[in-house]
């Protein structure tokens, strides 16, 4: 059949389908706000949330009820480094997943710059469980800022002719909106870091920090980045303006539990369906200058 693809184009096909696969199977609210990428940026944008995705679980507890103690835990993300870095020399690799982030790093031009802080920090949940602000700020730049940038290499280059590194002020917003992103998730998942995995990221518990002053970095690195949003290419500044939104929304809620709170919170399906309505119908995201 004609237009039926095969060969290596089978197989890069089905390496997207597979990020694609792991990337709804774990994250509905990502998921979501991938679908309003355009065709451009989608697959790639998969593609490294789910080598991202794979890396994390290693260390975040299916490694251990696999079987896996910290040195194993250790030698197998340090296997899928090599790994991911071979495919990237290559083009090729027999783990589709990491196929597919190869592929996307060798189009939109993602480097060991990015690639080795991100492997870091997952190295880091493997022997540090209590951090300081100088440790936190380092762990949240290699486990979510990176990704930010990761993704801003894929709006700005995915499917052109060669790769550019992005305008300073976007890769500010990158990095801020991944900073927000990670703390949101720290503060919905106190209870499970600190029982189930014994980590502190924030040092809520023990140290000078306090919920409200997370949340008020939360809040101004959203603000910080939604200045920037607008500047993204079109088919980008939807599915970021839902992603940010949707932290924010989540941000409010956070602050309304009050200090005290220790539940999981989450924005309901129809609240998310109204951010990504506004999204799609090309509001900026709140906080962003209009003018």
């Amino acid at each position: 059949m004609s237009g039926t693809p095969t060969g290596l184009a089978l197989y890069h096909r089905t390496a997207e389908a597979a990020a694609a696969a792991v990337i709804s199977r774990y994250s509905t609210s990502f998921a979501l706000a991938c679908r309003l990428l355009g065709p451009r940026p989608r697959p790639h944008v998969r593609n490294i949330y789910a080598l991202v995705r794979v890396a994390d679980e290693i260390v975040d507890g299916p490694g251990e009820d696999a079987g896996l103690d910290t040195t194993a835990q250790r030698r197998v993300l340090d296997d899928l480094e090599r790994e991911t870095y071979a495919a990237i020399e290559s083009g090729f690799s027999s783990n589709l997943i990491v196929h597919a982030f190869a592929r996307t790093a060798r189009e939109c031009g993602i480097g060991p710059d990015l690639i080795e802080p991100f492997f870091q920090s997952m190295r880091v949940d493997i022997t540090t469980h209590e951090h300081d602000a100088a440790s936190h700020d380092a762990y949240v730049y290699g486990s979510a800022e990176v990704v930010g940038l990761m993704c801003l290499q894929v709006f700005v280059n995915a499917e052109r002719p060669g790769t550019a590194p992005a305008p300073a002020e976007l890769v500010e917003g990158a990095r801020r909106l991944g900073a927000a992103f990670q703390d949101v998730n720290f503060l919905r998942d106190l209870d499970f870091d600190e029982d189930a995995l014994g980590r502190d990221y924030l040092g809520i518990e023990n140290g000078p920090v306090g919920r409200a002053d997370v949340l008020d970095r939360i809040d101004g690195d959203l603000a910080a980045a939604a200045v920037v949003v607008p500047g993204l290419p079109a088919d980008c500044r939807r599915a970021v303006t839902a992603a940010h939104d949707l932290f924010a929304e989540l941000s409010t809620r956070l602050r309304r539990e009050g200090e005290t709170a220790r539940v999981r919170v989450r924005v309901p399906d129809p609240v998310k369906a109204g951010l990504a309505a506004r999204a799609w119908l090309g509001f900026a995201p709140r906080g962003a200058r209009t003018s």
